[in-house]
């Protein structure tokens, strides 16, 4: 299955799952009076349209270049994830105002079948957000990536509800009243871990749409390949971004002055193949070149004109 086939196919897995948990959860905690339930049901149905999100920009990602777009389609990924980190930070609050309310209420009565369907739900985002994770960051897909944290938030809501639900059922075991509040009090939890997340990709998605540069160690990795070009003397500046799934690399290099025009583009076809070669997921090397001289290389003085 080809890679872009692969990352469609998971994010159909994990839209198909989400609509079938949220209804499995609404449904329960309505009827068996789960507040950590109902809220866990509305953060999954706001994964539905973060999912529906991840797929659109998905499937635009995978455009070729074209004459309006000349660095091709990538950070549709991008926006991607942005959308479903808006979505995660509005489940956050939405989970955290109606589990502060229920303590304002008389606790409610704890289920089995309310905790049933918790640790159900527990397994399946665990399955997902390995399968997600490991594929997305394969592929480097943002998309998938951000697909594959969201079943992490859920994660981490199913283990607060399993918990919470498990306290509330020990509090009517033992007639201790106060633990019947365990369900909501698992609602904040959850909040709190489903809004860290959303605030990580959010971040993450505004640095690569600013044109943030790669980690140092990367930039290193690039200048140590265009340095291992003979013809280079000199590398006066290198610069890479991500766009997407994949990145582009800027580079200022000196090379001989006496190199003519074809010779001075076989240099760069060697820099951009000595990179592109290394690092699967560069999409794209532009290479800019300064004349060298090597008398005034020697004399300390001016080496280029650009």
């Amino acid at each position: 299955m080809k890679s872009s086939n692969a990352n469609l196919f998971a994010i159909w897995i994990s839209l198909i799952s989400n609509v079938f948990l949220t209804a499995i959860k609404i449904i329960v905690g309505i009827a068996w009076n789960s507040q950590v339930l109902i809220a866990d049901g509305v953060h999954n149905a706001g994964d539905v349209v973060a999912t529906v999100a991840a797929l659109s920009s998905a499937k635009v990602a995978k455009k070729p270049k074209d004459q309006d777009h000349p660095y091709g389609h990538g950070r549709a990924e991008v926006i991607g994830s942005a959308m479903v980190a808006i979505v995660m930070l509005v489940a956050a609050l939405y989970i955290a105002f109606h589990s502060v309310e229920s303590f304002f209420h008389p606790a409610a009565e704890a289920s089995y079948v309310a905790l049933g369907a918790a640790v159900v739900s527990l397994v399946w985002k665990q399955w997902l957000y390995l399968y997600c994770i490991r594929l997305g960051r394969k592929e480097n897909s943002k998309s998938l990536i951000a697909t594959a944290y969201d079943h992490l938030a859920d994660v981490y809501a199913s283990v607060a509800a399993v918990a919470g639900i498990g306290v509330a059922l020990v509090g009517e075991a033992y007639g201790i009243g106060l633990l019947g509040y365990g369900d909501a009090a698992a609602g904040i939890i959850v909040a709190y871990f489903v809004l860290r997340l959303a605030y990580h990709m959010g971040r993450e998605a505004i640095d690569i749409l600013m044109d943030k540069t790669v980690e140092p160690d990367k930039l290193r990795q690039f200048e140590h390949l265009v340095r291992s070009v003979p013809e280079v003397k000199r590398v006066d500046g290198i610069r890479a971004r991500e766009h997407g799934h994949y990145v582009i690399v800027d580079v200022r290099v000196g090379v001989p002055a006496h190199l003519n025009v074809q010779q001075g583009h076989d240099v760069s076809r060697k820099i951009k193949g000595a990179i592109m070669q290394e690092h699967d997921n560069v999409e794209e090397v532009l290479v800019h070149l300064n004349p060298w001289y090597a008398l005034k290389a020697k004399e300390g003085g001016p080496q280029s004109s650009g």
